[in-house]
């Protein structure tokens, strides 16, 4: 189902990153897009490529099999990874928007060491303290089962470990040195990506 994986992705691209950057935009002045920082080989830096390399991959996995060029993963390629996959990717849309909004004014895309946003408790942030990258992984997962194919799966793979890296190596410790122990307490109690998993010790090691 390579075109029915090309229109939600368009639709989630568009949606989660260019209607709520508008939003920010509108609300405060900015689209809330910081972009990939650090220094060419650094964890931050790698975070960024994997993740850009991710998003090209959504793109390429399902733009490859309609052109006959890569075939699907035979053991994968079925009607109920297919069913699976639109609503897991329809899920993920809709929990991603709902974090994002759940942030507010907050929201931004990378990290600026130099800001200081406000920190975001409530709503889903009370579930886990990383929602928005908590549904982007469902999202992937999605489109991958639609067009399973091995760019598909590579770009899933990829995206876990962005969001592993960018989460773990610059959002954490930016968060725990703007917002002390506030954060610290915060992720104590509150899971990382699913509820219960990955909370920091009280010293603010992960």
């Amino acid at each position: 189902m390579p075109e029915l994986a090309l229109a939600l992705y368009v639709v989630y691209m568009g949606l989660a990153f260019g209607w709520r950057s508008y939003v920010q935009w509108r609300r405060t002045g900015s689209t809330g897009f910081v972009g990939m920082r650090g220094r060419p080989g650094s964890v931050e830096w790698l975070a960024g490529l994997l993740f850009v390399l991710a998003v090209v991959a959504g793109v390429a996995a399902p733009v490859l099999t309609l052109a006959g060029a890569l075939d699907p993963i035979d053991p994968l390629d079925g009607t109920v990874g297919h069913v699976a996959g639109v609503a897991l990717s329809v899920a993920g849309l809709a929990g991603t928007l709902y974090a994002q909004m759940a942030m507010g004014a907050s929201w931004r895309i990378g990290v600026d060491p130099e800001e200081r946003t406000e920190l975001v408790t409530t709503g889903p942030f009370a579930l886990v303290r990383n929602p928005i990258f908590a549904a982007m992984l469902p999202t992937s997962l999605g489109l991958a089962l639609l067009v399973p194919n091995a760019v598909a799966v590579a770009g899933f793979v990829g995206l876990i470990v962005a969001l592993e890296l960018q989460t773990r190596a610059v959002e954490e410790p930016y968060l725990l040195a703007t917002h002390g122990n506030a954060y610290r307490a915060y992720a104590a109690r509150v899971g990382r990506f699913i509820p219960g998993v990955g909370r920091l010790r009280d010293t603010g090691d992960g």
